[in-house]
C-alpha cells in the first residue's frame, strides 16, 4: 500500500522543483511477541516480548507489556534501563522524537533494544497499515505524534487480547500527559503515569528512587520563597541575542569559589569574550557547561574576580534560605579600574548541558527524612537534592545522581538516584568515577567491533609489500613497560658523508579501514587513555599490544619518514614509504642512555644511537633558538605492588637525554609529514596548532616574577623562553621550575584543526609554522587520519568522500579536541588518587611545599615530590587552623594540617 505527497519547492536559484514523497505501508510487520499467531512471518526472527511478561503489580494483576511514551523515554530513561523494566515497545514514531531531540538518550535506548535479557521491542508502526495515521488539518507534529502512540496502543491491546493460552495479556501506555492519558482512556486503552506504575510495583521500592521528578513533583518539594529570577522564554532570548541586547556563551563554574563563573562567548575565529557572574542570584541556577544567555551589567556594577576560595559546604539553617549574605560580602574587594572584568547576569537557559553525576550523598539530620543533598565529586557542579528511602545504605558509597530540573525557588536543583558505584575509597570504585565523571569510554569492546580484527594466525602478504626495511638496524627506546609501542628509530651513513636518519611508526591504518565500525569505535574514542594502574585502548588490544606494536625481532608493518641529513642536521632529502620493518634491539630510556654513555660498546645498535643523540642535540638547540619553550609541570611515577597493584613507592619523573632524543625526532617527522599533507591536500589537511596566549594569561606569571624582581617578557615565544632561561634566584634554585609550571598553565590549549576551515596554523609552544600528529596511530585517532591522507598523497592508498570533506574533518577534530582534553585530566585524577592512595599507608612526613597563589582566605600549595596541589586555609573564628583541601577528597585517605612559616615563601607539610 503507498501513500504519496506531492508538493512544489522552490530553490535559492528560482527555480520549481516538483517534489514527491512515498511512504509506504505494510501488512505483515511482525508484532514481536512469542504469544501471537496472527503475523508470524514463515522464517520469522527470534520472539522478543516473552510470552511470561510477568510483572506483579498492584494496578494490573495479569501478564502485561508497557508502551512508554517519548516524554516518558526522556525523562525515565533510568527507569527503562533497569534490569526490572523488561517486555517493552518502543515505538518508531517515539523513537524518531527521542533522536532528534536528545542524541544521549537515543543512544542509551538503542543499547537497551540492542541489549537481548531486556526483552524490548521496536515496532516500525509508521510503516504498518493499521497503525499509520496521517496529520489533519490544523493538528501540531506534536498532537499528531500522541495520536499515533494511542493508535499503536489500541491497535496491541485489540491484537494481543485473545492469547492462544487462554490467559489475559493487556498493554500499558505510560504517559505523564494527563490530556493524553484522558484520550487514551476514552478509547480503551490502560493508561497510567509513570510514576503511578512504578509505585504499584511490587517488591521493587528501590525503582522509586529512579524516578525522574516531573514538574509538579518538583514543586511539591521546594519552598514558596523565590530564591532566582524568573528564566526568560527562548523567543525572547533569541529576539535578545539578534538585537544585541543578550550575548550567547558557555557557563563554565569556578572550581574554588561556587559563587562565581564565566561565560565564554565566542567571537570571529578563536577570538572569544569571557564575561563574569558573581553571586547566586546573577548565576541564577546556571550549571557548568549549559549554554546560557547573559546579560551585561551596567560598568559601575563591573567587578574584578574574586580572591576568595569558597567551597559550598551545605543549608545553614533553612534549607532554602538565602544565607549567603556573609560570602556576598567576602566577594567584594576594592579593584582599580584596569582590574575590572566585564560582569552579567544570566537571563536564560539556551540548552542544558546535564549528565549523571558521580558523588556522595550528605545524609540529612532529621531523623526519617527522605529528602538528602548529594554532594558532587566535581566541585563546580552544585548540590543536588534527592528523594530516597536508603539513604543508610548509600551512605559512604560513591552513587550517581541526574538533575531532574532547578525550580526558581529552591536553593538547590531536584534529581534523582541513578545507581551506586562501589565503597568510596575503594581503588576500582574510585577509577571509575573517575572515567565517568571525564566521559571516558570505557565499555569493553563489542563484537561488532571485534568481527573487523583479522583472523589469527596473521602473518604479512610478502607479495602485496614492496618495500622491505628488514636488513636496516632499527631500534626502540621506550618507557619501561610499556606494550603498545608505536615509534622505532635508525641512523646509518649512507657513504656519501650524509646519515640516512628514519622514523618508522606502526601502519595502524592497514588494519583499521574507514567507515566500518571498528573506524567508527576508534574515531568516538580518539586517543588511549593512561591511567597509573591501567590503559583504556583506542582500539582492541589484539592491535594495540600485539599486531600493530612494533616488536622485537618481529616482522611488522610500518609507516616510514626516511631523511638523507648532514652532520648539521640539516635535511638534505625526505621520503615516505609503507615498509616492512624488523628492529633488532628494544630498550628502555635507561638502557639506552647507558649504551650512549659507554665507551666500551660499538655495536651497529649503539652506533646508531650515538648518530640519533648527536642530531637530536643539535636539532633541540637549533628549535629553542627560534623560539621553542621549555616548560614544566610536576610529574611523578609510581611503583605499583605486583599483587594488589597499590602504589608502594612514588618518584619524580626523570628525564635524560634519550628522552630527548626521541621527541627531537618525532616532532621533525611530525613537521614533514605535516608539509607534505598540507601541500597535497591544502583543504582537507587535518593538522595541530597552539595559538598564542592572549596578555592577561601571563599575569600570574608577571606577578611571580615580579615578587623577586625578575621581568618576564611576553611579546613573543623567544622573548619567553630567554626570560624563562634567565630568571634565577640566588638560594632558591626551584623557583625557576615553578616558573616554569606557571609558564605552562599561562599556555592555551592546543587544538587539531582542518586546514580549509582555519588561516592560523602556527604552533607556539614549538615554535613551527605548520605541525600535526603522526607517530602515535595506537593512541591517537588523529595519527590513522593523518596516515591515510599521507598514504594517498603517496600513491600508497585510495581516498575516501569523507577524508576530503573539510566540513567532516573539522567536525572529527572537534571530537578529538574533546576526548584528547578530557584524558588528560582523567590521568591527572588518577595520578591524584594514587598519590593519596600511597599517603593512606603512610605516617606523619616532613615535606617541602611552595606556595603558588595567595588567596584572600588561603594559599595554593604545590609539594613538588609528590606532584600534589591543594588549598590551605587560613584560621578563622569556625575553623581551628589551616586544612588542606585536595581537587577531591576521598574518605578514608586524609592529609595531616600543615604548619605555616609566614615570612617564608615555602610551607612546611607535617
Amino acid at each position: 500500500m503507498l501513500k504519496s505527497k506531492t508538493f512544489l519547492k522552490k530553490t535559492r536559484s528560482g527555480r520549481v522543483l516538483k517534489v514527491v514523497r512515498e511512504h509506504y505501508l505494510r501488512d505483515d510487520i511482525w508484532c514481536g511477541s512469542e504469544l501471537c499467531v496472527e503475523c508470524r512471518q514463515e522464517s520469522p526472527p527470534p520472539p522478543v516480548l516473552q510470552r511470561d511478561a510477568c510483572r506483579e503489580s498492584s494496578l494490573c494483576a495479569s501478564r502485561h507489556y508497557i508502551i512508554p511514551d517519548t516524554n516518558v523515554v526522556l525523562h525515565q530513561i533510568d527507569i527503562l534501563e533497569d534490569p526490572l523494566i523488561n517486555n517493552v515497545i518502543i515505538l518508531q514514531t517515539v523513537l524518531q522524537e527521542v533522536r532528534h531531540r536528545s542524541a544521549p538518550i537515543y543512544k542509551r535506548i538503542k543499547d537497551v533494544i540492542h541489549n537481548a535479557s531486556k526483552h524490548f521491542y521496536t515496532f516500525t508502526n509508521e510503516h504498518h497499515r493499521e497503525t499509520f495515521i496521517e496529520r489533519e488539518q490544523g493538528e501540531s507534529a506534536n498532537d499528531r505524534n500522541d495520536r499515533a502512540i494511542r493508535t499503536a496502543a489500541r491497535w496491541y491491546s485489540e491484537h494481543l487480547k485473545k492469547a492462544p493460552d487462554g490467559e489475559e495479556l493487556q498493554v500499558i501506555l505510560l504517559t505523564d500527559d494527563k490530556g493524553n492519558r484522558e484520550k487514551a482512556e476514552g478509547c480503551g486503552v490502560i493508561a497510567y503515569k509513570c510514576e503511578e506504575y512504578i509505585k504499584s510495583l511490587i517488591g521493587s521500592p528501590e525503582l522509586m528512587d529512579r524516578l525522574a521528578l516531573c514538574t509538579d513533583d518538583a514543586n511539591e518539594i521546594t519552598s514558596s520563597k523565590i530564591l532566582f529570577p524568573e528564566h526568560l522564554p527562548l523567543s525572547r532570548i533569541q529576539a535578545g541575542i539578534k538585537s544585541g541586547t543578550f550575548l550567547q556563551g558557555v557557563f563554565r563554574a569556578s572550581r574554588d569559589n561556587y559563587l562565581e563563573a564565566t561565560v565564554f562567548v565566542q567571537g570571529d575565529g578563536d577570538d572569544g569574550t569571557e564575561i563574569l557572574i558573581q553571586g547566586l542570584q546573577n548565576l541564577n541556577r546556571a550549571v557548568h557547561q549549559d549554554l546560557v544567555a547573559v546579560e551585561l551589567l551596567p560598568r559601575n556594577l563591573w567587578v574584578t574576580p574574586s580572591s576568595v576560595v569558597l567551597v559550598d559546604e551545605g543549608p545553614k539553617g533553612d534549607e532554602d534560605g538565602d544565607g549567603d549574605e556573609e560570602e556576598q560580602k567576602m566577594l567584594k574587594c576594592d579593584a582599580s579600574e584596569s582590574m575590572l572584568k566585564p560582569t552579567g547576569k544570566i537571563v536564560g537557559i539556551i540548552k542544558r548541558n546535564w549528565r549523571p553525576f558521580c558523588g556522595m550523598l550528605s545524609r540529612s539530620e532529621i531523623k526519617e527524612a527522605t529528602r538528602h543533598l548529594f554532594t558532587p565529586a566535581d566541585r563546580r557542579i552544585p548540590r543536588i537534592r534527592i528523594e530516597t528511602r536508603q539513604a543508610s545504605a548509600l551512605m559512604g558509597q560513591r552513587i550517581m545522581v541526574a538533575i531532574d530540573g532547578w525550580p526558581k525557588s529552591s536553593r538547590y536543583p531536584n534529581g534523582h538516584f541513578v545507581r551506586s558505584l562501589g565503597s568510596a575509597g575503594d581503588k576500582e570504585t574510585e577509577t571509575e568515577v573517575l572515567l565517568l565523571e571525564h566521559d571516558v569510554p570505557h565499555q569493553p569492546f563489542s563484537q561488532a567491533v571485534l568481527s573487523f580484527l583479522p583472523k589469527m594466525p596473521w602473518a604479512i602478504a610478502e607479495e602485496k609489500h614492496d618495500h622491505f626495511l628488514r636488513h636496516i638496524c632499527i631500534e626502540l627506546v621506550d618507557p619501561p613497560g610499556c606494550t603498545d609501542i608505536d615509534d622505532a628509530l635508525h641512523c646509518r651513513d649512507l657513504g656519501n658523508g650524509n646519515l640516512e636518519v628514519g622514523v618508522h611508526i606502526a601502519d595502524v591504518s592497514h588494519f583499521i579501514r574507514p567507515g566500518n565500525t571498528l573506524d567508527q569505535e576508534a574515531a568516538s574514542r580518539g586517543t588511549t587513555v593512561y591511567l597509573c594502574e591501567k590503559r583504556i585502548d583506542m582500539v582492541p588490544e589484539l592491535l594495540s599490544s600485539n599486531l600493530c606494536s612494533l616488536r622485537c625481532n618481529v616482522d611488522r608493518l610500518a609507516f616510514s619518514c626516511i631523511w638523507e641529513m648532514n652532520h648539521n642536521a640539516e635535511i638534505i632529502s625526505t621520503r615516505f614509504t609503507k615498509s616492512v620493518i624488523n628492529s633488532k634491539a628494544s630498550l628502555t630510556y635507561a638502557e639506552a642512555q647507558l649504551r650512549i654513555d659507554d665507551t666500551n660498546m660499538n655495536d651497529d645498535v649503539t652506533r646508531s644511537l650515538r648518530g640519533l643523540n648527536a642530531l637530536a642535540k643539535i636539532l633541540k638547540k637549533r628549535r629553542i633558538d627560534k623560539g621553542a619553550l621549555t616548560l614544566s609541570s610536576p610529574e611523578v611515577r609510581f611503583h605499583m605492588d605486583s599483587e594488589t597493584h597499590d602504589p608502594i613507592d612514588l618518584q619524580a619523573k626523570e628525564l635524560k637525554e634519550t628522552n630527548s632524543l626521541v621527541e627531537e625526532f618525532m616532532l621533525l617527522a611530525n613537521i614533514s609529514v605535516a608539509q607534505k599533507i598540507y601541500d597535497e591536500f591544502s583543504e582537507c589537511a587535518l593538522l595541530r596548532k597552539h595559538p598564542a596566549p592572549p596578555p592577561s594569561n601571563y599575569d600570574i606569571l608577571s606577578k611571580a616574577a615580579k615578587a623577586k624582581g625578575l621581568v618576564i617578557r611576553t611579546d613573543s615565544a623567544k622573548a619567553l623562553a630567554d626570560s624563562l632561561d634567565m630568571a634565577q634566584v640566588e638560594g632558591f634554585s626551584y623557583f625557576n621550575t615553578l616558573l616554569r609550571i606557571l609558564g605552562t598553565r599561562c599556555m592555551m590549549q592546543a587544538v587539531y584543526f582542518c586546514s580549509g576551515m582555519d588561516s592560523d596554523f602556527h604552533h607556539y609552544g614549538l615554535a613551527s609554522p605548520i605541525y600535526t600528529h603522526f607517530t602515535s596511530p595506537i593512541r591517537r585517532y588523529a595519527d590513522i587520519i593523518v596516515h591515510r591522507l599521507l598514504a594517498v598523497a603517496i600513491g600508497a592508498d585510495c581516498t575516501y568522500s569523507d577524508l576530503m570533506d573539510k566540513h567532516k574533518q573539522a567536525a572529527l577534530c572537534n571530537n578529538l579536541n574533546y576526548r584528547h582534553k578530557m584524558a588528560q585530566y582523567a590521568q591527572r585524577a588518577s595520578v591524584a588518587f594514587h598519590t593519596q592512595l600511597f599517603f593512606k599507608s603512610r605516617g606523619i612526613q616532613n615535606e617541602d611545599g611552595y606556595i603558588l597563589f595567595v588567596r584572600k582566605n588561603a594559599i595554593i600549595v604545590l609539594i613538588p615530590k609528590f606532584g600534589l596541589e591543594g588549598t590551605v586555609f587560613f584560621e578563622n573564628k569556625e575553623k581551628r587552623g589551616p586544612r588542606l583541601l585536595f581537587d577531591e577528597e576521598i574518605p578514608g585517605v586524609s592529609m595531616s594540617p600543615p604548619e605555616m612559616e609566614p615570612e617564608a615563601k615555602r610551607v612546611k607539610l607535617i
